[in-house]
């Protein structure tokens, strides 16, 4: 087994630090946020978060998770290596797809944590929806615009019928389901400002 030496060890620690708090203060800005909100909702003191965004402190596995709980991200992304302002292509077919609600995918088109807004490519068979019921998100604006097909947006009790190129704006505190209205499958984008997802 190959000995590191303690110094080489101890810079190598240090300069995760700093890349740690580089990164974290870049989310915090990218989201507007100020030291004192994020702090608050983390639980935690000011000055330990403006000690931990210099790399003048560490922090464990659990305080990480508070943190990207408070700033909407997961921890995983508190670790990511890419320029968050460097412009990115994702293909169609390089889309990560999850599976969504009844019959229905879902796939990220912004990255984590982007700045203002969130994107959201939607497809759902025939018969497909978000779900069963009406669900929330936040209280962020959202924009549904209809790419392909025909859909039904649920918003409260109020059903509104959408097709090709229509769109809808609604809060997404408004209880909402979407669903596919015909025999093909519907694509559609959510476009979601802020991140609420």
């Amino acid at each position: 087994m190959t000995e590191v030496p303690v110094q080489a060890a101890e810079a190598t620690n240090g300069d995760a630090q700093t890349a740690l708090g580089e990164r974290l203060r870049a989310i915090r800005l990218l989201r507007r946020r100020t030291l004192k909100e994020v702090a608050g909702a983390a639980g935690f003191s000011e000055s330990f978060l403006s000690q931990l965004e210099r790399g003048r402190s560490s922090a464990s596995i659990a305080s990480l998770q508070r943190l990207a709980s408070a700033l909407g991200v997961e921890v995983s992304d508190l670790f990511a290596t890419d320029d968050l302002s460097r412009p990115r292509v994702l293909r169609r077919n390089a889309r990560q797809l999850v599976a969504w609600g009844e019959l229905g995918r879902k796939a990220l088109l912004t990255p984590k944590p982007f700045h203002s807004l969130e994107v959201v490519a939607a497809q759902f068979d025939p018969g497909g929806s978000t779900g069963d019921e009406p669900y929330t998100h936040g209280d962020s604006e959202e924009i549904l615009l209809v790419i392909a097909g025909r859909v039904h947006v649920q918003l409260g009790t109020e059903i509104n019928e959408l097709e090709t190129g229509d769109s809808i704006t609604y809060q997404s505190s408004t209880p909402h389901r979407v669903s596919n209205a015909g025999d093909e499958t519907a694509e559609v984008i959510f476009v979601i400002s802020p991140p609420s997802y």
